[in-house]
């Protein structure tokens, strides 16, 4: 199956992605990463590692306008499955229908809890024991989507957001991939907002 991973920031998930794709643990293919920003530096380690890459900066440009751009982009590439790394950015419908039940995304909490920006924040600032992780299908609605995997992390009494963060990042590496080889394979059916391993 081949990935088109979409990131804004540092790609740690995408990095982790791809180090488990050269090991064998996963069957997959990176067949293009794309950044909202071109100074990001997973999308210099994309470079790096030699993948086909393209920014495009989305600052001022109407957001259906700069869908559409994107969408072209990971068509152009035959990508199967698109994968949120670290990607800050609400893709708008048509994206969305363009790729249906074809994008993933991985969050720092345990949705439905905190969905949005500065999850760990709202974690810690609720006051809550167990934080996480979720990858998820995306939809047109903010970290909606069926859920395929979750991970749970103790929040400590000293913890941070830093701490915190840095905990669910560690799940969020294992989680990731794990949930794009279910999609890769097809063995799981959703039921409702349920999404079931067939195998």
């Amino acid at each position: 199956m081949k990935l088109g991973i979409l990131l804004s920031g540092r790609g740690s998930n995408f990095e982790a992605i791809a180090r488990n794709i050269e090991s064998g643990r996963l069957d997959c293919e990176i067949g293009f990463v794309f950044s909202n920003r071109a100074a990001a530096p997973g999308l210099a380690l994309a470079r790096e590692l030699g993948y086909p890459c393209a920014s495009i900066e989305s600052k001022g440009i109407d957001r259906a306008e700069f869908d559409a751009q994107v969408v072209d982009l990971l068509k152009r590439h035959d990508i199967e499955l698109v994968c949120l790394a670290g990607y800050m950015r609400l893709l708008s419908g048509h994206f969305v229908s363009q790729f249906s039940g074809r994008i993933l995304n991985v969050h720092p909490s345990l949705l439905p809890a905190f969905p949005g920006l500065d999850a760990q924040y709202q974690a810690l600032t609720h006051g809550v024991k167990v934080a996480g992780c979720t990858v998820h299908l995306v939809d047109e609605t903010l970290d909606s989507g069926p859920i395929l995997l979750q991970a749970a992390v103790p929040v400590l009494d000293g913890d941070t957001v830093e701490t915190l963060s840095a905990r669910i990042l560690v799940e969020e590496h294992k989680i990731y991939s794990e949930a794009i080889a279910w999609i890769a394979r097809g063995n799981y059916r959703i039921e409702g907002r349920r999404v079931i391993k067939t195998c």
